[in-house]
Parts: structure tokens; sequence; C-alpha cells
């Protein structure tokens, strides 16, 4: 197991920033698949490893559709091969997006061929990890759903399934011994309280008794002590975040309806625009002030 000690003094930027988060688990290293397949195989119950991530989050010009989603090609110790799509800080109307898509990525295998059929379809899986809201009104954090008769509760066994991860729920169980929680829980625990100096020690029981937790650690620390990574990280947050202030400005003028399409009406640029600006360092008050309807 990977030798991962946090130091309460190490500043350990914040694995719960989409930037962050793409970069410790989708970056083409060993240890970085060893972390995602730790992190999948916790919230399927399934020990998998991971093949390919495919369809990754779009660049940052694309910000207009900011929440990191990619597509897995995970393969079980039985040679099973296994299809999840992964998505962080979803909108509020995912649920349905989780629906659609599940069934998408169960259709979309091909048993076309000769002496394939139906039961040669293999296990589909959408996973959400909300880090910033809750999809439900519950207090369970960690919520697998799946096709089952709801007035006798008997399961159609499907291979397709949704789960779903809320951070902000993991006040009570971390309280808990690191050593008394299951695995789930582990992972949550991690994420939520990482950056969180008082929570530090329960953090490092956790990495000492998960592997791919410690590997993600291990990549996390990295990312976190190279300057020009975390620069090149928090700019693309901060664009982002310019981004949505500008166009909550906009919204709020009557300009635009929360996303520019082309342009945005009382303003003489357009989204690409907008967005090269903030990359250049622009603030929205500057390009208000310059491009802005008078």
């Amino acid at each position: 197991m990977t030798n991962i000690f946090l130091n309460d003094s190490e500043d350990i930027i914040d694995i719960r920033i989409d930037g962050v988060f793409k970069a410790v688990f989708t970056k083409d290293t060993p240890t970085a698949k060893g972390a995602l397949s730790g992190l999948v195989s916790a919230l399927v119950c399934r020990e998998l490893t991971i093949i390919s991530i495919l369809n990754n989050e779009p660049p940052i010009s694309n910000i207009g559709d900011r929440q990191l989603r990619f597509d897995i090609n995970c393969r079980a110790k039985d040679g099973e091969l296994v299809n999840v799509e992964m998505c962080f800080n979803p909108k509020p109307f995912e649920p349905r997006r989780l629906e659609f898509y599940v069934a998408k990525l169960f259709t979309a295998q091909d048993i076309k061929g000769t002496g394939k059929g139906y039961l040669d379809l293999k296990q589909t899986y959408q996973i959400a990890i909300l880090a910033k809201e809750h999809f439900f009104n519950d207090e369970e954090f960690f919520h697998t759903f799946e096709y089952y008769d709801p007035k006798h509760l008997i399961s159609l066994n499907g291979l397709s399934k949704i789960i779903t991860l809320e951070l902000p729920k993991l006040d009570t169980i971390v309280k808990k011994p690191a050593s008394q929680m299951n695995i789930p829980e582990r992972w949550g625990v991690y994420l939520e309280y990482l950056t969180d100096k008082s929570k530090r020690s329960k953090i490092n029981e956790i990495v000492e008794l998960e592997e791919g937790i410690a590997m993600a650690s291990e990549v996390l620390l990295t990312i976190s002590r190279d300057e020009e990574e975390r620069a090149r990280i928090m700019r693309a947050e901060k664009t982002e975040l310019d981004y949505i202030s500008y166009m909550a400005w906009a919204k709020e003028q009557g300009h635009a309806e929360g996303r520019a399409e082309g342009r945005v009406e009382g303003i003489g640029i357009g989204e690409q625009k907008i967005i090269d600006l903030l990359k250049n360092g622009k603030s929205p008050e500057e390009i208000i002030r310059e491009y802005g309807s008078k």
C-alpha cells in the first residue's frame, strides 16, 4: 500500500473543485487509474479495474456546460466488461438526465453479432457525486436505484443502476471511527473533509485503510505542491466563477436567460469573446464597463 501521510501544515487543494477532481482521477497514470478504480469499485460495491476513460470533460472554452462528466470502461474480476458514466457537481435537473443516460448507456451495447443476445448485456452504472447540493430530502448520503416493483418490493434484477453520493450529508458519519465506516462512507468523508484540518487525523486513518484513497492522495499532493499546475487549475476555476458572475448580472439586467446563445442581448460581443476576455484577466466588471449597453 502507498505510504501517504497528510501533515496538519500541508496546504491541500480542494478535491471538490471540478478541475482538481478531474486532475486527480482522470490523469493517464497508474496511480490516478488506481484511485479511480478504488472510487468506482467502492460506489458500485464491486471490484473493478479501469480500462479506459472516454468523453472526458470539454475544454474551458465550453464553460457553459462545466460540470465534470466522463465515461469509464471497466473490467470486473471475472473478466466481465462494465460501463460507467460518472458526473461531478451535477445540476438540479440531473435525476432525469441520469435515468435517460443510464438507459442510453445500456442500450448502446452491441449484441448484434452471431451467437449474441440479451443475456450478453453487461452491467451499466450512472454515478453522480454532489459536492455542493443534494437531490433528496432524506438524511442518507448514498443511494442506489434500480428497477423494482414498489408495491410488492420485488426487484427486476436489472443490469442498469443509478448511484448518487451527496457529500453535504456526511456530518454525522464523520464522527464515526474510520474503522467502523464502510468503504463508501470512507470515500465520502475523504472527499468532503480532506481540506478541513480539524479532521486531518481522521482523514489519515482513512488513507491508511483504503489503498485507492491513498493513491488519490498521492496524486493530489503532487498537484498541490506543483505551483504551476495549481495555478492553472485555479485560473480555470476563477474563469468559471467570473463567467457565472457575468451571466448572473446579464440575467438580472434582462439581457440573457442564464446562458448566452451566440450573443448576449445588449452586449456587443459574443459568448466566446466573453470567455476569452475572462481567461485573459478581464473581470466581469471591466467587461460590463467596456462592452455593456449605455
